[in-house]
């Protein structure tokens, strides 16, 4: 893909970056700055208050002052012509267009995409195959934003990598740095028997809605908004920003302002997560009409934008203006900015949601649609090969309705198989050298990219985390659903808060030397949804050798000492404190 520029073109390139660099306007002395105007208006203006209150701007937002990363595309070109590594200002701007250099972990970038509710059609999938293949490393990572990675992208791939991803109708405008990541929505939308509403026309809205709208580009920090209808596979909203739950409300419920409610399914709102600094997003009080998802959403990002931090990045997050304001002050900048009161109703009015179910997205489930099905395909800590997603997709198309739908459980689903296609479509999976059943260890094993691909993490996550599963399995028969997460950093992109058992990476001394090697803090008790929950720090440092078996002496202890059958892991962790539960696992390692 890096021979794609005539001798013409490069020519017309280079003469564009010294014309660009001709034209720049040098402002005459005193004069005075002028109002800001335009599509990123909001964003100068809250620059320059904090600029007058005598505070000094973050590095990144100094970046995007001097250069709109939008309007930088062309240099990105040029520069790909050379192979040129970018610069820290660089690379971040390179990422409004979902480009991300991750060197020194890989010379090469990495791209995320933009795919509203996680759903793609197969061609679209097998696009993605050949491009990745062609521009990439040949795989793809399913992430924790039901969304895809193509990594090992050298500098000169990346422009027509971008190009030829548009081409198939896929854009990754937006999917890194100070902007609204993709939008994730349940991952059964429109098939589930247990849902309470289709997200697919709400995240597809609001997803246009950022495409579309400049103003929502530069916030002070990245943005995350899920959309969860009550179906059996868990959105994970409560980890976003913008938490969309669906819920019921029954005839002759009464609003807080003693006004009666339309009976129907609403989004209750809930505002402010962010695990990795160890919160979910908080039920709100208010509930929202499902078609204005997207007004309310964008009055919550505009309120943002005037008001989050833009010289503290480790606090810039929405987390912080509603730790400093409080919901109530908050709520009422939402209301002034779309014109009206919120509705709001007390949380006893609400219909309970439907459960979850642990291992939907793995295996056979029907579908509401009689006679069809989801297949839920295991991918191995989400990494797939460009030739088994082009079997997949095939499979898609010639055994199921033609959609790839990526869930935030690293896999994806195959919809629509009809029953009597189901044994082809297993078979079939079965020879790519992928799986369609698995076990409760391997079903909830969740791990972000590591230090093989990402340069702020401590430990190689995917790797270690096969390595349990392939300790364990053998060893533990578990007979309840687990979550097992592995984050290389402080970032948390595999969530470790939430797991059952969570590990964040780490270096770990080994003698009086202080030689170092690759490890883990170990914490428990982690949850989301109805058993939502902060893990708790259990041990420190532990080597990779040596976690999978401190985990399986975790299970065991969990076994033989749960308080019945029933009991799920994150409650028997929770049951116990910290010190007995390491007495438990040094029982269960000795015997």
């Amino acid at each position: 893909m890096g021979d794609v520029f005539s001798p013409e073109q490069r020519r017309w390139l280079e003469g564009f970056a010294s014309g660009a660099a001709a034209v720049r306007v040098i402002p005459a002395p005193n004069s005075q700055p002028a109002e800001p105007t335009g599509p990123d208006a909001a964003h100068a203006k809250a620059q320059n208050r904090t600029l007058a209150e005598g505070k000094k701007l973050a590095d990144q937002e100094k970046w995007k002052r001097a250069e709109n990363p939008f309007e930088s595309y062309m240099r990105l070109k040029i520069e790909a012509l050379a192979g040129t590594k970018p610069k820290p200002e660089d690379n971040f701007r390179w990422r409004y267009h979902g480009l991300f250099y991750v060197a020194p972990a890989q010379e090469s970038y990495m791209c995320r995409l933009r795919l509203p509710n996680g759903i793609l059609t197969h061609w679209q999938f097998a696009g993605i195959a050949d491009i990745a293949e062609r521009g990439g490393g040949g795989y793809t990572h399913v992430t924790t934003r039901a969304n895809l990675q193509i990594r090992e992208i050298t500098p000169e791939n990346g422009p027509p990598l971008l190009e030829a991803l548009t081409d198939i109708g896929i854009v990754s405008r937006g999917s890194g740095a100070d902007n609204i990541r993709n939008v994730t929505g349940t991952a059964t939308a429109g098939i589930d028997p247990h849902e309470l509403i289709d997200t697919r026309p709400h995240a597809r809205d609001w997803h246009h809605h950022i495409l579309n709208s400049r103003e929502m580009y530069g916030l002070p920090r990245k943005f995350n908004v899920a959309f969860d209808g009550g179906g059996a596979i868990a959105t994970l909203e409560d980890t976003n920003d913008i938490g969309f739950q669906a819920v019921a409300v029954p005839d002759g419920s009464m609003g807080q302002d003693g006004v009666s409610i339309a009976p129907g399914v609403w989004y209750r709102l809930a505002l402010g997560g962010i695990t990795g600094h160890q919160d979910f997003a908080r039920d709100t009080g208010v509930i929202v009409k499902p078609e204005d998802a997207t007004l309310v959403a964008d009055a919550i990002v505009r309120v943002f934008i005037d008001h989050g931090d833009r010289t503290n990045r480790n606090k810039a997050r929405l987390k912080y203006v509603l730790d400093a304001w409080g919901f109530a002050k908050f709520l009422v900048a939402v209301e002034a900015l779309l014109g009206k009161t919120l509705t709001r109703i007390d949380a006893a009015s609400i219909a309970p949601r439907p459960a979850y179910d642990r291992m939907a997205h793995v295996g056979v489930h029907p579908q509401k649609q009689a006679g069809l099905n989801w297949i839920g395909i295991v991918l191995p800590t989400g990494k797939m090969t460009c030739a088994q997603m082009r079997v997949l997709a095939d499979i898609s198309r010639s055994c199921g309705d033609g959609d790839i739908r990526l869930t935030v459980w690293q896999n994806l689903l195959i919809s629509g198989v009809p029953d009597g296609a189901l044994a082809e479509a297993k078979t079939r999976i079965e020879a790519s050298g992928l799986g369609w059943e698995t076990t409760p260890i391997r079903a909830g094993l969740i791990a972000c990219t590591g230090n093989q691909g990402c340069k702020f993490a401590a430990s190689d996550t995917k790797r270690h985390a096969l390595a349990i599963a392939d300790h364990c399995e053998p060893r533990v028969a578990l007979d309840q659903p687990i979550n097992i997460h592995l984050t290389g950093c402080h970032n948390s992109c595999a969530q470790h808060y939430i797991g059952d058992i969570g590990l964040i990476g780490a270096k770990v001394t080994i003698n009086d030397d202080g030689d170092q090697v690759e490890g883990y803090h170990l914490h428990v008790g982690g949850g989301y949804g109805t058993d939502a929950g902060i893990a708790r720090l259990l041990y420190s440092d532990v080597t990779a050798d040596d976690v999978p078996v401190r985990v399986e002496g975790l299970l065991r202890a969990y076994l033989d000492h749960r308080s019945d059958p029933a009991e799920g892991f994150a409650a028997f962790a929770r049951r116990h404190d910290p010190d007995q539960l390491r007495a438990l696992v040094a029982a269960e390692m000795m015997a």
